[in-house]
């Protein structure tokens, strides 16, 4: 499988993290992936809509949006594919498409359905991937113009959530009840602010696992501020349905958190 990464023009960088392709050519291809939390929505374009279908045995939309992940999940594909995705800032979800962010967590939803657009002929009618990039930000300049502006405090919150501060503190910088920040998340994000935080926590002891770079898991556990390295295999298992060192050994992610499985 062929994975390429590509930047989003300037205007829309503060609502897109970046467009990505995922490309096979082998018609004998089968493989499983694994969809892991990492605190962003995005949307899925499939050239083939037959490929790739759930543990439901469901297959998916042409074109479809996705809103926050709150535990793994897994697809299974046959056959050739190319997909385009787009991987979305995490509050992009209602300046970008004017919904809720909550109405799509652990939830997909054909874009058809969301806003009335002829993106899917667009995507297949152009030949090269510049093209196919360029039709997608040509829709997403569209789907932002006039749109509303970020939240200062939810904006705030995500900044130092990913830094590693703690939800108490958090809520004292910015003045505001637990109760008004998760109105606040779940508008806005999708989920509450502790999961959210969780999940930060948790994407952070992955990167560093990834890396290697480390004597013991006890290292990771105590690094990320988790009680012990039981609790860190257990926030592990959670988000990604397997143990670290069973993640090491069997997971292939070529694109990060859609590791496609060796087993």
């Amino acid at each position: 499988m062929d994975i390429k990464i590509i930047q989003p023009v300037p205007p829309l960088r503060k609502h897109i993290r970046f467009f990505f392709i995922m490309e096979n050519t082998s018609t004998a291809f089968i493989g499983k992936f694994k969809i892991i939390p990492e605190g962003v929505p995005g949307m899925i374009f499939q050239e083939n809509p037959t490929v790739f279908y759930d543990k439901d045995k469901q297959t998916l939309p042409q074109s479809f949006l996705f809103g926050q992940a709150t535990q793994y999940s897994q697809l299974t594909a046959t056959g050739s594919f190319r997909n385009i995705g787009v991987s979305f800032q995490p509050a992009a979800l209602r300046p970008v498409f004017r919904i809720e962010a909550i109405e799509l967590t652990q939830r997909h939803i054909d874009i058809n359905d969301l806003v009335k657009t002829t993106i899917n002929d667009q995507l297949l009618n152009t030949q090269t991937l510049e093209q196919k990039v360029a039709v997608l930000e040509h829709f997403f300049l569209q789907q932002t113009t006039d749109c509303q502006s970020e939240n200062d405090k939810v904006r705030f919150a995500l900044n130092q959530f990913q830094k590693g501060q703690e939800l108490k503190q958090v809520q004292a910088d910015l003045r505001i009840s637990e109760r008004s920040l998760e109105r606040l998340f779940k508008s806005y994000i999708g989920i509450s602010p502790k999961l959210y935080s969780r999940i930060c926590r948790f994407q952070s002891a992955l990167k560093t696992l990834r890396t290697a770079n480390f004597n013991a898991l006890t290292e990771i556990a105590y690094l990320e501020n988790y009680f012990d390295q039981s609790h860190f295999i257990r926030d592990f298992k959670y988000f990604t349905g397997t143990t670290p060192k069973s993640f090491l050994l069997n997971a292939n992610e070529q694109l990060p958190n859609f590791p496609e499985l060796k087993f």
